[in-house]
């Protein structure tokens, strides 16, 4: 265990606490028994190490910060751990990586049932994994999903300006002042672009230069690892869903005939949808439906859209199609905390309230000037409008 503990103090005076994301405020760290979940490369270890070093900075044998996937763990138990943990005088756990290990949800819940002193926070990466094990903990855990950067959160990385997050309805009635105010300390634009090609994964900070090798290797892990292990994938078909999502990425956007797609790719159309579903589960792609689904519906996606811009410029490149670009941009910033449906009129319509009609600076309202609180959002606009809200201001949602 000593070995741990160095290595945990020498993780925390390493971290960087220039920026820290908003989530760290939005979780409830007193709770018993924490999950945050969320695709590699977003951020959680760090953001794990923040709290510890803001929360316990008086008191460090309180907290405690393992990785799961250390040597340690061959020959010793996590329970074991957390026994003498507690008997040295700690309280809060702190687990990554937990899928690493066996069995891991089953301790998880005797640690929660036995000791009801400690408080653990976990994390895990293979997000087929954590679900599978969602119905083992789903009475004591927290759950929160962790996404990789916004817009406004990448701005506050590279200048140092901590803008406010915006809640939806101020972007949609304020977005004149709001827009100009930001406008007014930077130019949104001079990091939009970047931010779309390489800055969702916090991973840039290490060097842009191998950021899509990065990437390529979180692709890898998901379909030639998990999926065949997690989720029964044939091992053939890796290389088919690998050309399905570049694909997508090209598209204007993709909205998928299931029956043809099934043929090329040698499977059945329930078993493609199913496919489907293992890549939203996975955090690849997004599906968006007319209604709103059950937890358990597998039904026909009206649209795909990959799960970020990121992913769209590594696949397809710069044939990559500007419009879906846009509308995977405010898809992926608005369902962190609303519901994004299909819309027959527009691109989205949102919370069934708001219709959002997404293209250049020069999109026309004529195709939904009749829908009630229906808006454009337009891209390459600094300044918004009556019913003109900037793309980059969607950024702020989080």
């Amino acid at each position: 265990m000593e070995k741990l503990i160095e290595l945990y103090r020498k993780k925390l005076s390493s971290i960087n606490m220039d920026f820290i994301r908003s989530e760290e405020s939005l979780i409830n760290w007193n709770a018993r028994l924490v999950c945050i979940r969320g695709a590699r490369g977003v951020g959680k270890t760090t953001l794990l190490l923040q709290h510890i070093k803001k929360d316990f900075e008086n008191n460090y044998s309180k907290a405690l910060y393992v990785s799961l996937d250390n040597i340690y763990f061959s020959d010793n138990s996590l329970i074991d751990l957390a026994s003498d943990f507690i008997r040295r005088g700690g309280t809060h756990l702190f687990l990554d990586e937990v899928h690493k290990m066996t069995d891991w949800s089953a301790i998880l819940k005797n640690l929660y049932d036995d000791y009801p002193e400690l408080h653990i926070a976990f994390t895990g990466s293979s997000l087929l994994e954590i679900l599978n094990a969602r119905a083992d903990l789903s009475r004591r855990a927290l759950v929160y999903e962790m996404q990789g950067l916004s817009f406004r959160e990448y701005i506050a990385i590279k200048t140092g300006q901590n803008f406010p997050v915006l809640p939806l309805n101020d972007i949609i009635s304020k977005n004149e002042d709001i827009s100009a105010s930001i406008a007014s300390k930077i130019k949104p634009f001079e990091y939009f672009e970047t931010y779309l090609k390489t800055g969702y994964y916090p991973f840039f900070l290490e060097g842009e230069e191998d950021y899509y090798s990065r990437l390529n290797e979180i692709i890898n892990m998901i379909l030639e690892i998990e999926l065949p292990v997690l989720r029964n994938l044939g091992v053939a078909y890796v290389p088919k869903i690998k050309k399905l999502l570049a694909v997508i990425g090209k598209s204007a956007p993709f909205v998928p005939n299931v029956s043809e797609l099934a043929s090329k790719i040698e499977v059945s159309r329930q078993t493609l949808i199913l496919y489907f579903k293992y890549l939203e589960d996975s955090k690849l792609h997004t599906q968006i439906f007319k209604e709103t689904r059950g937890l358990s519906a597998l039904e026909k996606p009206d649209k795909i859209l990959l799960e970020n811009t990121n992913l769209m410029y590594f696949l397809s490149g710069e044939s990559t199609d500007i419009g879906n670009v846009r509308e995977t941009f405010v898809l992926n910033q608005l369902k962190k905390s609303h519901e994004v449906l299909f819309s027959e009129v527009s691109d989205f319509f949102v919370d069934k309230k708001y219709t959002f009609e997404i293209g250049g600076r020069n999109k026309k309202r004529k195709q939904i000037q009749n829908v009630e609180n229906s808006y454009i959002v337009a891209d390459n606009i600094e300044y918004g409008t009556d019913r003109r809200i900037p793309i980059w201001l969607f950024g702020f949602l989080y």
